[in-house]
């Protein structure tokens, strides 16, 4: 007990320390790029949260929101201003731009003879339909046809530029602030084709339980992530991500001190630990992939760090956020099935719609993956290599959704593991960090084996600031070695509440079962109990960029033994996007 006071009291001063700097700085310097943050608050209003693979949504989105206000979607040229419903025939100033724009024809509006809705012309908005008269009878005059432009017209104009001087003036200044901008990005740009978005992840953590608080020290970690998102058609996208970090998860104790994290064992493990590489900020590229829509399929490739959260919805809106982002949940558990997580590398996948949007199907589709651990190794000596002899996992999913309010999944993977692997390890048998989920009895792999492995998912959102998801999975595991055998259970659920206290937070309750197996020969005497997961967060939105999340994490029964001591684990995490 005194242990846990002390470390509560060297956490509190970091964690108020690290909040209130983050939170100063952030504000004293906000960041006008706002793009990526707005896309995912598009993104989590969709209850199925759809995976990041499908770009045409993005290009879907951007047309709506251009053919706001154009139902007919053209743009025809407006030859009379009593066409303009806005504009007062009783103002002066009408007079005068009815005969120049029917005249000289210098002005288009909108189909619906207005300019944006019901509202009045600003004088804004009538300087710049003045300042187009300007420039087409300042054309007709550098062409030789000035004969066309009469001494009363010129008056006209002289008046209409002095009453809107100020005006023109303000317009003008901002066309040329816009022009030499344009030109300075265009000189610097990096690329007409590619993008950056960029995630950084600061981290104040401890963990607190008996032997588990004795034997962790109160660390300050961070993760990296830069990702070159390319696309050669405006409809596909090429994922080119770099990672670097310095997190590794923490070590749970049992109660003879054993390092159950040495052993096999992965609760509790939180999102920003996983691609952390070897826990030295070291760079790799950790994703490689190619989105691309085939007629009316999208078309997953993955030549490195694929997984089968890039291209299958997981149905866990608010608690996923790209496969371990920042924004999401604290664990690794509760951000998505583990079913997700059995194989992963390179390979292919393919999402294939069932119907019309708006039909009896709605957003439903079928979804299809292949993906290699090893892919890359020619070697055929031990026949655990290639893109066929190699570690695999193979998943079919059927989608299903009713409207943006319900959405459901059923998904079957067949894997194949070689010998001294885990179960759901994303497909890496090189990087410890990747194990993500799990006890040690429902993860380890002692020997080759092929498992089949069911899974449910599904979201609901009654209104669009409540969501609830949950998912549950089973696991029949054959080995090939004697008592390799054995079943493992998932299951989970989770309640967000969106907007909670300011527009943007999020707060999440979670709680579930992480991969665990019961009578394992091998593992006899470490314990048959449920391993019960409950964690809570809530993320704190301070700009379109920043973003703090406090949260907790309580492992009951750990290495599913009731003996062992509860163990806790809590947060303070800062995420910056870009």
């Amino acid at each position: 007990m005194s242990n846990l006071l002390w470390k509560s009291l060297v956490v509190s001063p970091a964690v108020l320390g690290a909040t209130l700097l983050v939170s100063t700085a952030a504000m004293a310097a906000p960041n006008p790029t706002t793009e990526v943050s707005s896309a995912k608050q598009l993104g989590v209003t969709e209850v199925a949260q759809q995976p990041e693979v499908l770009a045409q949504t993005t290009i879907d989105q951007v047309n709506r929101y251009s053919n706001e206000g154009n139902q007919n979607n053209s743009q025809s040229q407006v030859t009379s201003v009593s066409q303009f419903s806005d504009v007062q025939p009783t103002d002066w100033a009408f007079q005068a731009l009815q005969s120049l724009v029917e005249r000289y024809g210098c002005i288009a509006g909108y189909p619906n003879s207005t300019y944006r809705g019901n509202r009045a012309l600003t004088r804004y908005e009538f300087a710049a339909g003045l300042n187009a008269c300007l420039d087409r009878v300042n054309e007709l005059i550098a062409t030789a046809t000035a004969d066309l432009v009469t001494k009363q017209d010129l008056a006209t104009l002289q008046r209409l530029q002095e009453e809107f001087s100020a005006e023109l003036a303000t317009l003008r200044g901002r066309v040329d602030s816009l022009e030499a901008r344009t030109a300075e990005l265009e000189a610097n740009q990096f690329s007409t084709t590619t993008k950056l978005v960029g995630e950084a992840v600061f981290a104040v953590s401890d963990a607190f339980g008996s032997n588990t608080g004795d034997n962790n020290n109160t660390v300050f970690q961070d993760r990296v992530r830069l990702d070159l998102q390319t696309s050669f058609t405006g409809r596909d996208v090429l994922h080119t991500r770099l990672a670097a970090g310095n997190a590794q998860a923490f070590s749970l104790r049992d109660n003879a001190n054993n390092n159950l994290s040495a052993l096999g064992d992965a609760e509790g493990t939180q999102t920003f630990q996983i691609g952390a590489g070897d826990g030295n900020n070291s760079v790799k590229i950790d994703r490689l992939t190619y989105e691309v829509p085939i007629g009316p399929a999208q078309v997953y490739l993955a030549a490195s760090g694929g997984r089968h959260s890039h291209y299958a919805p997981v149905n866990n809106p608010y608690f996923f956020d790209q496969t371990d982002g920042g924004n999401g949940a604290i664990s690794t558990f509760a951000s998505e099935s583990p079913i997700y997580r059995i194989g992963g590398g390179a390979g292919i996948a393919i999402n294939l719609p069932l119907g019309k949007s708006g039909g009896i199907l709605g957003n439903s589709s079928i979804t299809g993956g292949y993906l290699a651990s090893q892919a890359n190794d020619p070697g055929v000596i031990d026949l655990s290599s290639g893109l066929i002899d190699g570690s695999y996992a193979a998943l079919g999913q059927l989608n299903f959704s009713v409207g943006n309010r319900l959405a459901l999944a059923a998904t079957y993977v067949h894997s194949y593991n070689a010998a001294g692997g885990a179960l759901f390890n994303s497909g890496s048998t090189s990087n410890p960090e990747l194990v993500a989920v799990g006890t040690r009895q429902g993860n380890t792999l002692l020997n080759a084996g092929s498992s089949n492995s069911y899974g449910v998912s599904a979201a609901f959102r009654p209104s669009d600031k409540f969501s609830v998801s949950g998912f549950i999975s089973y696991h029949d595991v054959t080995g090939f070695g004697a008592d390799d055998d054995y079943e493992a259970w998932s299951y989970g659920a989770g309640v967000a509440l969106v907007d909670f206290g300011k527009q943007g937070n999020v707060l999440g309750l979670f709680a579930g079962v992480e991969p665990y197996s019961r009578n394992r020969a091998v593992f006899a005497g470490t314990g048959n109990d449920v391993p019960y997961h409950f964690e809570g967060f809530y993320k704190y939105r301070v700009s379109d960029n920043v973003s703090i999340t406090p949260g907790v994490i309580w492992l009951t029964s750990p290495d599913q033994n009731s003996d062992n001591d509860d163990a806790f684990i809590g947060t303070l995490r800062t995420t910056f996007t870009f």
